[in-house]
């Protein structure tokens, strides 16, 4: 999907490990930059404890009702991740066809909405200036290479695509990101209301 739609992110980054920072568990340093971090943001009215489950849901097509109301009946974690797993198999006509062309753009528009709302993540992001930020996805994918959003520990530096590290970072020394979202991107709210 990157490689395709977002060639400008398709690579494969070098960070050295001694000068960054890891997001592995929400309750590490550095946790609250991770999606699942219990740090809410709020869309047209409607609360979504952290930026995991609406990057998910805004897979989601808006003439769905019952797809937003299940995603949001399950709980925080990587539970989120498991069941829009199962909605892939499940209920594929439940997403929407353009999701791979707006992906990285979701993203951006998440951890956007959270850097508006959070302070605390603002300040967070502030003080890991002249640090990179990387995903850390080592224990997670045992000996593998790191999905498109992570890095893994290879000797003194962590090698991966880590696309969510260098959005926070740009985000960070930016202060906003750009992104352009379908016009029905955000029509699965309607359903919550």
């Amino acid at each position: 999907m990157i490689r395709d739609n977002y060639p400008e992110y398709y690579s494969i980054e070098h960070y050295p490990a001694a000068q960054t920072a890891c997001i592995r568990k929400t309750s590490e340093e550095w946790g609250i930059f991770g999606n699942f971090a219990q740090v809410p943001v709020v869309v047209n009215g409607v609360t979504f404890d952290c930026t995991e489950r609406l990057f998910h849901m805004m897979k989601l097509r808006g003439d769905v009702p019952e797809a937003a109301q299940d995603m949001m009946s399950v709980k925080a974690g990587m539970g989120m991740k498991m069941h829009m797993k199962h909605i892939y198999k499940a209920h594929p006509e439940w997403l929407h066809d353009h999701w791979p062309s707006m992906i990285v753009d979701a993203m951006k528009f998440c951890i956007t909405l959270k850097y508006e709302q959070s302070e605390e993540f603002r300040k967070e992001l502030e003080r890991s200036k002249g640090m990179f930020i990387v995903e850390d996805e080592t224990a997670r994918v045992r000996g593998r290479d790191a999905d498109t959003w992570g890095a893994v520990l290879r000797g003194d530096e962590y090698v991966g695509p880590s696309l969510l590290g260098r959005l926070l970072m740009e985000l960070r020394d930016n202060g906003k990101l750009e992104y352009t979202l379908p016009a029905d991107a955000l029509d699965f709210i309607n359903n919550l209301k």
